[in-house]
């Protein structure tokens, strides 16, 4: 217990002595001098208050007329109708981020550059329409505009717990031959990170080639700003997605949400799980944590090589040779195991592709909607789309963390509840701890596992990567492992609701007003 605290006190000294109270510190400079030079401008607002309306009535117009959620336009309208000089500035200093614009750029770039090792086997695509008369129409959408798409001879295989997962990723790398990739969004030293360093070194020592990359938001309190270099120096490739820097910028704002393990093209990885203690019940934060991943073996897993090599080049300019990564498989379709389309989503392009598989499924339900998810902070789209099909007889259910990693988080998720229970909706909690794994089970036909949470951070904000799985076996193993857990939960009802501390609720309703840019 006293080694404990004594790691946790060099834990804190480390925040506040080193680079992250530093960043944080000019990050905080920066914000006031903006604010300062607005309030200043304020102080003249008799003769700028002529340019200031009319480039507020501006902004408001641009804001009523811009293609996103009313949820978005809500969060801006009201600091900019309150406080318009310094909400109508702020508005504009967001939107014209050319460090956005650049990343953006350079991602679409790689994405025509892989254009053809993306496109959609015709035979696929027609067995398919054979299966389904509807889901070719997702299939179109997510080939055409996310640029994935779907395969068959792919098998799949589910971990139930973060656990199970690092189990079956230690085996896996260990029999790299070729290539290891990995992108995570948290790294943290403890008995996983440090067991998987240990066998990449290994690996890299035998001349397999390994690239390793993790978000840079790791830099403010878990890994050291100069983590790469070290790694480095043990024959790995290794970079941090987009550090954070004392610059004000929205770009920082993006961050690699995704978790994908590829070994040899021939084996992937995903689903809620990161590299740290908590997520294999090694350390406990927040009581039980429950996780879930996948493991996908055979042509689909070319889509998770591709888009992690895509992210990889955003900083090079050097010519990747995709080919050398891909693995080629026979067209023999193994009908038993049915379609698998590994896809990614970018905050940049204006194409929401993980909230719109999320309401293709709902849309398209007969029987049921199973969904998982650690938070539940959700658009208009998303509160119609479960409430409508709730009301016309799909039994929808939720499962929510009842001890939650973030109290704000939760918060926001229960002032949901109250219309969401009055629709028909089944809400419940796990009772042991926190639930972070991301699924969406329909019909037992559909699935989803991946890294997209219900919240505006993940549909909107991060990039993001999933699977989706129709008539592939294993989605039966993801359904019993969902009836299983909810066996674990309490369910939540509108008298629970209405007992729910008053204060509670009104701090959820009114965080529900900036939701979107939190």
């Amino acid at each position: 217990m006293q080694n404990v605290k004594k790691l946790n006190v060099r834990k804190l000294k480390r925040i506040i002595y080193g680079r992250t109270m530093v960043v944080v510190l000019l990050l905080l400079i920066q914000f006031l001098i903006l604010l300062d030079v607005f309030v200043w401008l304020q102080k003249y607002t008799f003769l700028f208050y002529g340019g200031f309306s009319l480039i507020s009535a501006i902004v408001l117009i641009y804001i009523l007329n811009e293609k996103t959620d009313p949820s978005f336009q809500i969060s801006w309208l009201i600091p900019v109708l309150l406080i318009p000089i310094f909400g109508s500035l702020f508005y504009l200093f967001v939107q014209f981020q050319f460090g956005t614009k650049m990343i953006n750029g350079k991602l679409c770039q790689n994405i025509r550059e892989t254009a053809d090792y993306m496109k959609q086997d015709k035979e696929v695509y027609n067995r398919l329409k054979e299966e389904d008369q509807e889901l070719p129409r997702l299939i179109h959408y997510m080939n055409q505009y996310a640029g994935y798409p779907i395969h068959q001879n792919t098998k799949v295989k589910f971990f139930p717990l973060g656990e199970d997962k690092f189990e079956e990723m230690k085996v896996q790398l260990r029999k790299a031959k070729k290539f290891i990739f990995m992108e995570y969004f948290i790294i943290e030293h403890g008995v996983m990170f440090d067991t998987i360093m240990d066998i990449l070194e290994e690996k890299a020592k035998e001349g397999v080639e390994v690239r390793f990359m993790y978000d840079g938001m790791c830099t403010l309190a878990l890994m050291p700003y100069h983590y790469p270099k070290e790694v480095e120096q043990k024959g790995i490739q290794c970079k941090m997605f987009s550090p954070v820097k004392p610059l004000l910028s929205t770009h920082q704002n993006n961050r690699d949400h995704r978790k994908i393990l590829i070994v040899d093209g021939e084996v992937a990885f995903t689903g809620g799980v990161n590299l740290a203690d908590e997520y294999i019940n090694q350390k406990k934060r927040f009581g039980h944590w429950k996780d879930t991943a996948i493991m996908l073996t055979g042509e689909a897993v070319n889509n998770f090589t591709i888009m992690f090599l895509q992210m990889w080049n955003l900083d090079t300019h050097i010519k990747e040779d995709y080919e050398k990564y891909l693995i080629s498989y026979s067209k023999k379709a193994e009908k038993e195991l049915g379609f698998v389309l590994p896809y990614g989503d970018s905050p940049l392009d204006k194409e929401n592709v993980g909230e719109q598989v999320y309401l293709d499924i709902l849309q398209h339900a007969k029987q049921n909607v199973h969904i998982m998810t650690p938070y539940l902070i959700l658009d208009n789209r998303m509160v119609n789309a479960l409430k409508y099909a709730a009301k016309s007889g799909v039994e929808v259910i939720i499962i929510m963390p009842h001890i939650p990693d973030k109290k704000y988080a939760y918060l926001l998720a229960r002032s949901y509840y109250e219309e969401l229970l009055e629709a028909g909706v089944e809400i419940f909690e796990y009772t042991p701890g926190f639930v972070h794994a991301k699924e969406f089970i329909s019909d037992g036909e559909k699935a989803v596992v991946g890294t997209i949470n219900l919240d505006f951070r993940s549909l909107y904000l991060h990039f993001e990567c999933a699977a989706f799985m129709y008539k592939n076996p294993v989605i039966q193993d993801i359904e019993e492992d969902y009836q299983n857990t909810l066996k674990k939960c309490q369910k939540i009802t509108l008298e629970d609701c209405k007992k729910y501390g008053f204060l509670k609720r009104y701090i959820g309703r009114i965080l529900r007003i900036v939701a979107p840019l939190m």
